[in-house]
């Protein structure tokens, strides 16, 4: 059975964020990024941090029936989306000369949100209230 294409494209943006981040910093241990001083290092630390959690959340979402736990991981995944534009916008004015290589990244989460506005539609509405905290992406 193939995946979604939602966790597709998923994956198509965390590989892509994973050689930008190894292209950006200057530590090259990308799992000890979080451990460095340099603010370039912990962004490419926090942009491959949250590709991951969106993967972990679409994947969240697609096993649940629970429609407040799919509402959850939605409204989770766009704040991702919004972080990803900003750590974007971050390198690029803490220095990364490539603007290409942002640009490309750029390009992968517009596609990402296009087609995970779509996907969202497809796991039907909540009516219950909006607001979520720490504890309910944690599953508590």
């Amino acid at each position: 059975m193939n995946p979604p294409l939602i966790y597709r494209k998923a994956l198509e943006l965390c590989e892509l964020s994973r050689a930008i981040a190894s292209y950006v910093t200057h530590n090259k241990d990308l799992l000890k990024l979080y451990q460095s001083n340099s603010l370039r290092d912990i962004i490419a630390d926090s942009l491959l941090t949250d590709t991951i959690l969106i993967q972990q959340q679409i994947d969240r979402a697609e096993k649940s029936s629970n429609p407040v736990v799919r509402f959850r991981t939605t409204r989770f995944i766009s704040v991702m989306i919004r972080n990803l534009q900003g750590y974007t916008n971050g390198l690029e004015h803490h220095g990364v000369n490539e603007k290409e290589y942002l640009n490309l990244l750029r390009i992968e989460i517009k596609s990402f949100k296009k087609a995970f506005k779509k996907w969202s539609k497809t796991l039907g509405k909540h009516n219950g209230e909006g607001n979520w905290g720490y504890q309910d992406y944690l599953g508590y």
